[in-house]
């Protein structure tokens, strides 16, 4: 089985893409929405609750987990692979691909401050983004936005070009999304952009990184049964099962817990 989990519904950006490339492995995943967003959230909270969601999704037999959440990376997977012997995938700032192709020498990067303020964020423009100038943008209140069912409301498409039309205006040719939840508000990031800006969504890479773990795990893939996945919700379950109506296979045995201590 294969864990995936995040503060809320963004990391279902990476259950899509990975489900894709393993369409018949039993997946189980972690909504922490009780806890949403993890930006706003002290650091030692942060961590506790990676642990506990961990040591939750191996006591249900997963076998590799993704820390789907971009801020939950940059704050806790050091100390999850120091205390936990199941491999991890953690959320990469996609500032790489970004900075190599980029022809105006601008990328702009919107992201939580927690994933901003990590080591990994920062490690990554010291290696790969010197030559470049990287405009960072937090993007409050999008996340929120997102778990409450508005990703495409007018006060949304508001705020987003309030977030990225001064990097369209500074000569940004790429912009990374820096957190699994923006994907979802793609069709109005294009809106906005139109055209004029290449959207970089690391949850593809995310999703290869865990396949090519699982095949060199030696795990069978098992593309003749019926794939079962299991959504766990700490909070609330309404907006996890709208979203999964919207991306699950009707043929996948799909099972939801609302309201679940994962203590």
């Amino acid at each position: 089985m294969i864990g995936i989990f995040d503060s809320g519904l963004g990391g279902l950006t990476v259950w899509k893409e990975t489900v894709r490339l393993l369409p018949a492995s039993p997946v189980v995943y972690v909504s922490d929405n009780a806890y949403c967003p993890y930006g706003l959230q002290s650091a030692g909270t942060i961590i506790d609750r990676c642990q506990k969601i961990t040591s939750f999704l191996i006591r249900k037999g997963s076998q590799l987990i993704v820390v789907a959440c971009n801020t939950a990376t940059a704050v806790a997977i050091d100390t999850l692979r120091a205390g936990f012997k199941t491999p991890f995938v953690g959320m990469e700032p996609a500032v790489k691909p970004a900075a190599l192709h980029s022809r105006s020498g601008v990328v702009g990067v919107l992201a939580t401050q927690g994933t901003l303020g990590g080591r990994l964020y920062q490690d990554t423009i010291q290696r790969f983004a010197t030559h470049v100038r990287v405009m960072e943008q937090v993007g409050a209140g999008l996340v929120e936005l997102i778990e409450e069912g508005l990703a495409d409301a007018p006060q949304t498409l508001q705020l987003l070009r309030t977030y990225i039309e001064p990097m369209i205006e500074a000569g940004a040719d790429h912009l990374v999304l820096g957190c699994t939840h923006y994907p979802f508000l793609m069709p109005v990031i294009e809106q906005i952009v139109q055209g004029r800006m290449t959207i970089v969504d690391p949850a593809p890479a995310v999703a290869q990184q865990v396949y090519a773990l699982w095949r060199y795990a030696g795990h069978p893939l098992q593309e003749d049964t019926v794939p079962v996945y299991r959504f766990y919700a700490t909070g609330s379950d309404e907006a996890l099962r709208a979203c999964c109506s919207r991306v699950v296979s009707g043929s996948a045995s799909t099972q939801f817990y609302a309201h679940f201590d994962i203590s």
